[in-house]
């Protein structure tokens, strides 16, 4: 069993030519998408399939964006990551439909062992990640390998999320923990106490 194979089932591996030679190509287009000029969606999307990287539709990577291999990230429609996303994705990162990212939103699928001994082998692992539907993550928030968020949260900035999420609650802090559910009440907000006006309102309303 080759080390990409050993990678692929979530064993220990470790980086060898052959898949530094995947993380080049990954790389080469990336660092092309983050050359673009932002807003550019035609040839954006041009280097993010160059990267591999799978996409139901409208996505978009505020410059710049980093990521390991690309073939490992599986995106919705309607996704949006503000400025320095980076995605470790030595395992596969699976991203639902209208999720929005703060900026310095980091995504960690990969790690290395506690021990010194085994560290210093040079093994390395990578575990899941995945993201629900609708689910916003603030800004400088990370979440680590094995994590599987719920769709409707939301991440407060600045968290650290060890474990699960579970759907439609709020959460935060380092560790990351549910602080609490989001309720229909929270409909008619746009921050904190302050209310949308009728004009907005009436928009709000109408979506489910």
């Amino acid at each position: 069993m080759d080390n990409r194979e050993r990678r692929d089932r979530g064993m220990a591996y470790i980086t060898d030519e052959a898949i530094v030679e995947e993380q080049q190509r990954a790389k080469r287009a990336i660092r092309r998408y983050n050359a673009c000029m932002p807003f550019d969606l035609e040839e954006g999307l041009r280097c993010l399939d160059e990267a591999g990287i799978c996409h139901k539709g409208e996505v978009y990577f505020e410059p710049p964006f980093h990521c390991e291999y690309g073939t490992h990230i599986e995106v919705g429609e309607n996704f949006y990551a503000n400025a320095y996303c980076t995605m470790l994705d030595v395992a596969r990162i699976r991203i639902g439909d209208d999720v929005l990212f703060g900026p310095n939103v980091s995504l960690y699928t990969a790690g290395h062992p506690i021990h010194p001994a085994s560290r210093k082998s040079g093994y390395e692992y990578g575990i899941p990640i995945t993201i629900g539907d609708r689910v916003w993550i603030g800004g400088n928030c990370v979440i680590l390998p094995g994590v599987t968020i719920g769709s409707d949260s939301v991440i407060a900035a600045g968290s650290v999320v060890t474990k699960d999420v579970p759907p439609g609650v709020v959460a935060g802090k380092n560790p990351c923990r549910v602080i609490r559910s989001i309720t229909e009440d929270d409909r008619k907000y746009y921050y904190k106490d302050r209310v949308f006006d009728e004009e907005v309102w009436e928009v709000i309303r109408r979506i489910e």
